[in-house]
């Protein structure tokens, strides 16, 4: 997103740091654990056919009153066609609860089958991948996220053996970043099982497009706050602990999202819109997926 006249790699070292907090109503910190599940759907089966699908474990956990946890899902709006799903836990052993909670309930699981089933009829793959919060590598994280719509997650990867290098330019990224823009923020996670290790997710929630804007208008103020020497240091950074990098926006879906209760009361006309031909706005109980979800 941002382009200082330095290196490509630098470039996409910096593409994932931009975003703005907008005024809130309330913030919410990011959990300590994050299961991810992608679901990459087969040409034609996106859209409507898909949310349609999605919105059966909606209602299974509606049904069973859910309550131990919940989850979003999103849509992609660049790269292949695919759904992420976010299923946030505060530790691997709630994660662990959960799971267990999921198999005693015997009406539950069978529903869930069944959601499984129909919804992959419409796949060309799925994984899932679990990722542990890095607070040191993350500027502002607690956001109002009920009342955002899209997400910019950048993927990194980096180089065996070039962890510090890596370490150095993101705390670089972080100082220019503060100094420069006060409404930049992210959070970042670090893979813990199911992705190559030295993954880094960036994950910049949204509340509107204009902040992608205003991210690319910041380019010059970052560039000023890091100084020439510090540009040169963070390409030189950046081509020597980056595998490679990838960023890509997404937007919130709440046809396939089954979120608490607080984010419903805080949104309603969102969180409860469904489309034509699907179930009433369910019921507000919290709840998670049997899946998680990328």
């Amino acid at each position: 997103m941002k382009k200082f006249g330095c290196s490509l790699l630098a470039v996409s070292f910096l593409s994932a740091f931009a975003g703005i907090v907008s005024a809130q109503e309330k913030s919410y910190p990011p959990p300590k654990v994050l299961l991810i599940m992608r679901e990459y759907t087969k040409p034609g089966k996106a859209g409507a056919v898909h949310d349609k699908a999605e919105s059966a474990f909606v209602q299974a956990f509606a049904r069973a009153k859910w309550s131990t946890t919940h989850y979003f899902g999103m849509t992609s709006l660049s790269g292949k066609s695919r759904a992420l799903f976010f299923t946030p836990y505060e530790s691997f052993e709630a994660w662990e609860k959960d799971t267990q909670a999921t198999e005693k309930n015997a009406a539950l699981s069978a529903a869930l089958d069944r959601a499984t089933a129909a919804d992959g009829e419409l796949l060309d793959s799925s994984d899932q991948g679990v990722f542990v919060y890095r607070e040191d590598f993350s500027l502002r994280a607690p956001v109002d996220i009920p009342h955002m719509r899209y997400m910019d997650i950048g993927v990194f990867r980096v180089k065996p053996g070039r962890e510090k290098e890596w370490s150095d330019g993101v705390k670089m990224v972080l100082a220019a970043s503060e100094k420069s823009d006060s409404q930049a923020h992210w959070a970042c996670y670090e893979s813990a099982y199911g992705a190559p290790g030295g993954t880094f997710l960036f994950i910049t929630p949204l509340k509107s497009a204009a902040e992608i804007d205003h991210s690319l208008e910041q380019g010059k103020a970052f560039a000023a706050a890091m100084g020439e020497d510090g540009m040169k240091k963070l390409s030189d950074l950046s081509v020597a602990s980056i595998e490679s990098s990838e960023s890509n926006v997404f937007a919130f879906n709440p046809r396939m999202s089954y979120v608490p209760d607080e984010w419903i009361k805080a949104d309603p006309d969102f969180w409860t819109t469904k489309p034509a031909g699907a179930p009433a706005a369910r019921p507000t109980a919290e709840g998670k997926k049997e899946k998680p979800a990328q």
